[in-house]
């Protein structure tokens, strides 16, 4: 009899167990549309010790109390919160919970949220942090990887950077998509939509116009770039170099990777290799005005000033708005001056000397009115250049053309 009375007695006290556990599980509840989300977890954690105890209805409905409670009805912005109730949501989704998927789905747009606002607040690592989170509960959703990666890059954070590149690269993250926008008519802003199908369908209303289609390149060659920047500010060019290597090979004819291994010789300040590489690259796109304006830059730099000047003026033909290439050919002239000036300046006071020193000043002013032409276009086209303002200001006077050196001067006013 005492083996009997024990064991009814151990059986009451678990029906007993069981039945407060609902109760706090009840009051959770309750405590939650209250909106009293700190005792709903008090609560829910007393609950969570006995919870081998209850059955699987019970057991799905704390799970997903406890998501609710730790994103406090959209007002959570930790971190750690969104990933105890992303846990919580798994959990119930296990258990067949349609209401927890739905609730996983707001949870994770909630997340993306929350790091767009720490993105824009420049809470860099905030915002890096809660990507990974939104990532590591749906890791198709690889994006976010490469958000969290650019954001930790922001923040300065070069190891979490690194780590985060690298695992894109390891999974042979693309990234390239199109976009798919049109323009609202009421507010003349152009927005972007989830599918063709969706935008298709607004631009059908009046609300829309102007529907495009946007194709967004390749990510590889940034994401190859990237951890070679990072290599190299480490001050470990071996590994930057081999890293791009190994891009280059499983991605031979991808460009952006080129552009890339430019970009990172340029960092390494090896300039011969940099111009190797963006001649291949221009050879790939002959119409790339941009392409031929860095060409120009570091020509430039490397000594060989008429050749820069081909490249700013091909870049031109290209694209005739581009005003820094304009002002890069007039520096090129300009630059000219200086051998002028010191043989000008050594010039002594003889008849000679000073039937040369003539010759001189004309050949100075040869160099300015074959630059003043660059200069002129670009301050017609945007009058708020004050470096090509001043400039040109300065060479109007010293050509003694005062008229247009005092419009110049109005403009700086």
């Amino acid at each position: 009899m005492k083996k009997n009375i024990l064991t009814l007695s151990l059986l009451s006290f678990i029906g007993l167990s069981a039945i407060a556990q609902k109760d706090e599980i009840k009051n959770a509840e309750d405590l939650i549309e209250d909106g009293n989300f700190d005792q709903a977890k008090t609560e829910l954690a007393a609950a969570e010790e006995k919870l081998s105890e209850a059955n699987d209805k019970w057991t799905e409905r704390f799970y997903l109390y406890k998501a609710q409670a730790y994103l406090a009805d959209g007002n959570s912005t930790s971190v750690e919160d969104f990933k105890v109730a992303g846990e919580a949501y798994g959990k119930a989704i296990e258990m067949g919970s349609e209401e927890a998927q739905q609730g996983l789905t707001n949870l994770r747009n909630q997340l993306v949220q929350s790091a767009i606002d720490d993105q824009n607040t420049e809470n860099y690592t905030g915002a890096a942090d809660k990507l990974v989170a939104s990532y590591e509960m749906n890791k198709q959703d690889t994006i976010y990887l490469y958000y969290a990666a650019a954001n930790s890059l922001n923040a300065q954070d070069y190891d979490s950077a690194l780590k985060y590149y690298e695992q894109l690269r390891d999974l042979d993250f693309d990234g390239s998509s199109v976009e798919y926008t049109a323009v609202n008519t009421e507010t003349g802003e152009t927005e972007s939509f989830g599918s063709k199908e969706q935008r298709d369908m607004m631009a059908k209303s009046d609300q829309y116009s102007d529907p495009k289609d946007t194709k967004q390149p390749s990510k590889r060659g940034e994401i190859a770039k990237n951890i070679a920047l990072i290599y190299i500010q480490e001050g470990n060019n071996e590994k930057a170099i081999s890293a791009m290597d190994d891009a280059k090979a499983n991605n031979p004819d991808d460009v952006g990777l080129l552009q890339a291994e430019a970009n990172m010789y340029y960092q390494m300040d090896d300039k011969a290799k940099y111009n190797e590489l963006m001649n291949e690259l221009v050879k790939k796109n002959p119409n790339d005005a941009n392409l031929y304006y860095n060409l120009g830059v570091s020509t430039a730099e490397l000594g060989d000033q008429d050749k820069a000047v081909e490249y700013y003026k091909k870049a031109l033909e290209i694209d005739p708005s581009m005003d820094n290439a304009r002002m890069n050919i007039a520096a090129v002239i300009l630059s000219k001056e200086r051998e002028i000036i010191d043989e000008m300046n050594g010039l002594g006071m003889s008849k000679e000397d000073n039937k040369r020193y003539d010759e001189l000043a004309e050949e100075r002013k040869d160099i300015y009115r074959e630059a003043i032409p660059y200069l002129e276009a670009i301050v017609e086209k945007n009058p708020e250049n004050t470096d090509a303002v001043r400039t040109a200001m300065n060479i109007y006077t010293q050509i003694g053309e005062n008229e247009k050196a005092a419009e110049m001067k109005a403009l700086l006013e």
